[in-house]
């Protein structure tokens, strides 16, 4: 629901099976550019009333626009190939796209959803999800997303198999403990990795940890013992960023 998300979801090509608008509330142009975008591209489009899109609506001052569309997952197996847009696991560790975002457990829906925007914001590949996280297409993750959600690749997956197909790519992958004496900035970043943080209650796994090829942390130099995971992940891709561009 919402102008921003509904564009995003159109102009990214998303399995948008139908477009409800409430032609009365929807005053944003860009919002009635979309609604015809949508409709020449085919398109359901269902007109209701204000009062109707109210009672769907998860808002105090709904927009008047909203879609249906079916999620998307991408298949581990998938990913090298969706990765650098070749045709073997090899392309993927020479891809220029900056790599994954492996969270393992993370609880948060609204940190899962910041995380793909900032994922996108730098050039990522999109996340891959270990163990009991939660729902990526959860409201609050799609909202957090800011639309990223439709053009991130979103994957599942146990850590056995992503340590494997690590193995098969030769993608380095990058931990985060609070526990590493390395600072993160003392680290040097491939072009494209796998770079793992763990959940909001316990950090990564003792099998996670011991499956990075190296583990870094980020220095507190306050009260504080921790950051958000979501502002973990954003200090960590723009590093990741930073490195990339001075190397390119």
């Amino acid at each position: 629901e919402g102008i921003r998300l509904v564009g995003e979801a159109v102009q990214t090509g998303a399995d948008v099976e139908t477009l409800i608008v409430a032609p009365d509330l929807l005053r944003s142009d860009f919002g009635r550019d979309t609604v015809c975008r949508a409709r020449e591209e085919g398109v359901e489009i269902l007109e209701v009333g204000a009062e109707v899109f109210r009672s769907l609506s998860g808002k105090d001052g709904p927009s008047g626009i909203g879609v249906v569309a079916r999620q998307r997952w991408t298949a581990l197996d998938d990913a090298g190939v969706r990765l650098g847009g070749g045709s073997s696991p090899n392309d993927a560790a020479a891809a220029a796209t900056l790599g994954w975002v492996v969270l393992e457990e993370v609880g948060n829906p609204g940190n899962l959803g910041s995380i793909l925007r900032t994922s996108e914001a730098v050039g990522g590949a999109g996340v891959i999800l270990l163990g009991a996280t939660t729902d990526p297409y959860d409201p609050e993750a799609v909202r957090g997303s800011m639309g990223a959600i439709f053009s991130q690749q979103v994957i599942r997956s146990s850590l056995e198999a992503l340590i494997q197909w690590k193995r098969e790519t030769g993608i380095p992958m990058i931990g985060t403990s609070d526990a590493a004496p390395a600072d993160f900035r003392s680290a040097t970043y491939a072009p494209s990795l796998l770079l793992c943080l763990g959940g909001e209650q316990h950090g990564l796994s003792k099998e996670a940890i011991e499956a990075c090829d190296t583990v870094v942390s980020i220095p507190m130099a306050g009260r504080a013992d921790s950051l958000n995971l979501a502002v973990a992940a954003g200090v960590m891709l723009y590093e990741v960023l930073h490195q990339a561009r001075d190397t390119r």
